[in-house]
């Protein structure tokens, strides 16, 4: 069968997946008793018609670009990292530590410190089970959710025996220094004349996350690095046959995925809480799996799903709060975009082959 455009695999699968999962979402606000129509105006206005609510929506597209991220790193080389979220954790303790080390004058010094501390601790949490994939055999899928769970104990051991904040009663670290406060959308649009909420806690992280995925880019289809993932990602054989250590590929994409999901915690460790708080990351290593696989593993396809998980996170906090829905419906219509998007993909791809395909013939036939 044709192969369709790589614009319509990239554009049109993930629109109509969409659609139908928007669908069969307003079909279940429906049956509760409420307006499908007045749910999604008020999610709109909820993520996107005020500054505030566009901050929180872009403080989660924030997380989510680099959980996104992450995981399409190791998807190219075909490793199905499930760790984004054990890696994010660490990645916020090596943020926490740096940023209490020191009493940083100005966050320009305290951020580029808190990135590589950040991804230094995100990456070494992945290189366990990258090594032990690469080594020993063992099933990075398996290994990576065991780390999950090992890192939300340790993180909680610390938070609560070493780290606590004394004579404190909540599981955080103490405040970090001024210094080390990253600057908000408010701070930075303001010189401009632009009044944004100076609530919303979106930051300079999301333009990190920006500058992130264009490094990201470079690197898979603009690197020799790059080029050697891709090729094992797609086989494995050839790749040996090449003389790409497969070892190597598998370690390095492991490293540079956890480097990422430990980067996210610039965001929501430094840029919104300011200390280090048990369960920071919320969930968003496990978006950050729907993220990459909705924008096909490609940086602008991740940032858009990213900021479509984000419209979903903030529209239904907006929902729930105004339209007495429950939330739970709103992880129900997350998890109809993930379903459609992801599991029920070929539902939506076949069809659109088979128009490809008729259209071509008969543009072939004319």
């Amino acid at each position: 069968m044709q192969k369709m455009p790589k614009w319509a695999d990239a554009v049109l699968i993930p629109l109509f997946s969409i659609i139908i999962a928007f669908f069969f979402s307003g079909i279940v606000i429906w049956a509760i008793g409420k307006d499908p129509v007045v749910a999604i105006q008020t999610m709109v206005k909820g993520a996107f018609g005020s500054t505030s609510g566009l901050g929180y929506t872009l403080y989660y597209t924030t997380n989510f670009i680099f959980t996104g991220l992450s995981f399409a790193v190791a998807s190219h080389t075909k490793i199905f990292n499930i760790g984004g979220e054990g890696q994010a954790m660490v990645g916020g303790l090596g943020v926490a530590l740096v940023c209490l080390a020191v009493p940083w004058p100005h966050w320009t010094l305290a951020l580029p410190a808190a990135m590589v501390g950040g991804a230094a601790f995100g990456a070494a949490w992945a290189f366990i089970p990258a090594y032990l994939q690469a080594k020993r055999g063992s099933h990075i899928v398996i290994t990576t959710i065991m780390f999950n769970f090992i890192a939300a104990a340790f993180l909680g051991y610390l938070l609560t025996k070493v780290l606590k904040k004394p004579g404190g009663m909540a599981s955080e670290t103490e405040s970090f220094p001024v210094g080390a406060h990253l600057p908000t959308f408010h701070e930075m649009l303001a010189p401009f004349g632009i009044n944004f909420n100076q609530h919303a806690p979106a930051n300079i992280s999301f333009l990190v996350a920006l500058l992130c995925a264009f490094l990201f880019w470079l690197l898979i289809w603009r690197s020799r690095l790059g080029y050697e993932i891709r090729a094992y990602g797609n086989s494995e054989t050839a790749a040996k046959y090449a003389g790409i250590n497969p070892t190597k590929i598998t370690v390095v994409a492991m490293l540079i995925s956890g480097g990422l999901a430990g980067l996210m915690s610039i965001n929501n460790v430094m840029g919104e809480a300011e200390r280090l708080i048990d369960n920071a990351v919320e969930g968003a290593g496990f978006i950050g799996i729907a993220v990459a696989l909705m924008g096909r593993n490609h940086p602008v396809g991740i940032v858009l799903a990213a900021l479509l998980f984000g419209f979903l996170y903030q529209g239904g906090a907006e929902l729930s709060m105004w339209e007495a829905i429950p939330r739970e419906l709103v992880i129900v219509i997350q998890a109809l975009v993930i379903m459609f998007t992801g599991a029920l993909d070929n539902m939506v791809r076949r069809p659109l082959e088979k128009l490809f395909l008729i259209f071509g013939r008969k543009k072939e036939g004319s």
